[in-house]
Order: C-alpha cells, then structure tokens, then sequence
C-alpha cells in the first residue's frame, strides 16, 4: 500500500511539473518586435498583456504605435474600440481563433479583452 501511495505522488508532482512548463511554454511578454513580426503568435502575449495592465490610460495613437493597425473588423458596438487578431493556439481540440480588444472611453483605454470564438 505504502508504495503505491509514493508511486501516486510521483506522478502527481511529475504531471504538476509537465503542466507548469507546457503553460509557461504558451506564455510570453509583449515585445512591440516581436508583436509586428509574428501575427499568428500574438497569442502567446495576450495574458501578459491584460494581467500586467500596460495599455491601461493610453491613447488611441499610442495603442496604434505599439500595435500596428487593426487587423480584424469588430462587430461590437456601441464601445469605440479596436481588435487585433492573435491567432490561433495548439490545441487538441477545435482551434478557437482568438482577439485581443482594446476599449477607449475618450480616445484612453479603459479595458482590454482577450476573446476566444469558434
């Protein structure tokens, strides 16, 4: 009994140590080079973005600087806004394309949103 309880830990804490490295491996900071350079991969960025709140009290222009132009049409409404296609992340199941939306009240951000849709 007593080694299956120690085989049972080891996997656990070999699957926990698997997982934070897959996780961290799917993570990166925003870097403006590497933003422009590599659309499909923008994905990568996004939770550093909105967690690290960065964007937060810039200007409409500024966003466009670090962000480059709009790269996808929006159909919200009623927020003045603008949406950045981020790709698509690997997955073992159906590839959900991802945005990243950034929010203006008075030409400043006020949040910004990372959005999955089939």
């Amino acid at each position: 009994m007593g080694k299956k309880i120690v085989i049972f830990v080891g996997v656990l804490l070999l699957a926990g140590v698997i997982s934070y490295f897959v996780i961290d491996a799917n993570e990166k900071q925003f870097k403006q080079v590497e933003w422009q350079a590599s659309p499909s991969k923008r994905y990568l960025m996004a939770k550093n973005i909105i967690n690290s709140n960065m964007f937060y009290g810039k200007t409409k222009p500024e966003i466009i600087t670090l962000l480059g132009n709009v790269t996808k049409a929006s159909t919200l409404k009623g927020k003045d806004h603008l949406v950045y296609s981020l790709g698509s992340a690997p997955t073992f199941f159906e590839a959900k394309e991802e945005t990243l939306i950034v929010i203006f009240e008075d030409e400043i951000v006020v949040n910004v949103i990372h959005s999955y849709q089939n």
